[in-house]
């Protein structure tokens, strides 16, 4: 792995950055996003697309097919058995979205694809209780554009249409390392019984992490990514700090919800876990565009009547800790936004925020 990878500089850096702090992956395996069918993956395998990371290189790995690729590679086209023409010179692959959602971007990375990257994509899109087939009707999100071998490739994408699938053609064959699908997720709330307790903070459920003082180690989201931590790597952990802190986490909740039942998870945290912890609420307009707009605003986030649900309490190493007896608001209080806070620092692999659903009028 003695080849440096491609970075991404100026607009296209600040773009791929705006992804990541905005939106989620739709598509990522993590929360359930799958590959289902593709036309050809001779050399490396589709599901590499929707893996973590951005892919590795090793010198001197080989299979029985060829040179070992981390990413979905195809055969040349013009080897293989039948006609090909300029109307069907591509390959494709059909991607189930782990989380139904508004598309905002795309990043197709062509990462030590160096010489067997594709000329050019095409990604489509469609909405499908169940698998695609013949009679799908297929919505083009992004007409044929070219790609550079060996980078990152990211294109913002204006639809407000809700997904379920897309299907990534390259033109005419080659490799793709990773591919990711920036978006919000959109819910389907008849999915949920009247009265169910629903974790608000989940990503699958629509939640987000908006905002954190610090994300040294690991990401912001792993805090309420799908299951149990893998590995100290799979949660929120920051950095050491050299005064009593705290550092914190700030959440938007699915829908406006009470909380009723929390779970803070150390799992793999034994000598890093935070020593207590508090959490706190606050009701943001109940304006679309106004929620939507405390995404890009710090200040206007931090500024919000923030009210106590769960005094300072102290945590343990490796330990799901559960809490409702220690709830200080009432069942009826709705919330939009949460704010967990951890003294002085440390690692907290998940958090559950258990509640119900409030009415919209």
């Amino acid at each position: 792995m003695n080849q440096a990878q491609n970075l991404l500089h100026g607009p296209e850096a600040e773009l791929d950055a705006q992804f990541k702090v905005r939106w989620v992956d739709l598509a990522s395996e993590r929360v359930g996003g799958e590959t289902l069918a593709c036309s050809d993956d001779f050399f490396a395998e589709m599901e590499n697309l929707l893996k973590a990371g951005r892919g590795v290189f090793i010198d001197d790995k080989f299979t029985e097919r060829g040179k070992w690729m981390d990413g979905w590679e195809s055969r040349r086209s013009y080897g293989r058995p039948g006609a090909r023409s300029p109307e069907t010179d591509f390959d494709w692959c059909i991607i189930r979205l782990g989380m139904a959602g508004v598309i905002r971007g795309f990043d197709i990375d062509t990462n030590y694809f160096r010489g067997n990257a594709p000329q050019a994509v095409v990604i489509e899109a469609c909405h499908s209780a169940g698998q695609p087939n013949a009679d799908t009707l297929w919505q083009t999100l992004l007409s044929k554009t070219d790609v550079r071998a060996h980078s990152q490739n990211v294109v913002a994408i204006d639809d407000e249409r809700v997904f379920t699938h897309v299907r990534l053609k390259m033109y005419p064959d080659g490799g793709i390392a990773r591919f990711r699908v920036y978006g919000e997720v959109a819910v389907d709330w008849h999915d949920f019984v009247d009265g169910e307790l629903i974790d608000l903070a989940s990503i699958k459920n629509g939640g987000q992490a908006l905002l954190v003082s610090d994300m040294f180690y690991s990401d912001k989201n792993n805090l309420i990514m799908p299951e149990r931590g893998k590995n100290m790597g799979d949660g929120w952990e920051t950095r050491r700090r050299r005064d009593p802190g705290p550092d914190w986490s700030i959440i938007q909740l699915a829908t406006l919800g009470s909380v009723e039942k929390v779970l803070v998870d150390t799992c793999h945290f034994k000598g890093n876990y935070p020593d207590t912890f508090s959490l706190e609420g606050a009701t943001a307009s109940d304006d679309p565009l106004a929620v939507a707009a405390l995404r890009t605003d710090p200040a206007a986030l931090q500024a919000l009547d923030w009210l106590p649900i769960i005094g300072q309490t102290k945590l343990y190493a490796h330990r799901e800790h559960l809490f409702i007896r220690e709830i200080l608001v009432p069942k009826e209080q709705a919330f939009s936004h949460i704010r967990l806070s951890i003294y002085p620092d440390g690692g907290v692999s998940r958090l559950r925020v258990f509640g119900k659903r409030q009415a919209l009028a």
